[in-house]
């Protein structure tokens, strides 16, 4: 189980990281960040704070949310 989650977090890290450097996000993958903060999964103080970032960035217009 352990190792689920520490994969779990690598993707979010991996996806956040993509994110951020292409300034856009596919709806795909904002489902993906905003269900990684609503599950039971366990995410890092630091991953949450970046999805939150993401989001907060996407409200702003700063993002771009592509099909």
């Amino acid at each position: 189980m352990r190792n689920v989650q520490a994969k779990a977090n690598y993707v979010v890290k991996q996806l956040v990281n993509r994110v951020l450097v292409a300034k856009q996000v596919t709806r795909e993958e904002h489902l993906q960040l905003t269900s990684s903060l609503l599950s039971e999964q366990r995410v890092t103080d630091d991953d949450r704070h970046q999805i939150s970032h993401i989001l907060d960035e996407i409200r702003l217009g700063r993002l771009k949310v592509i099909d």
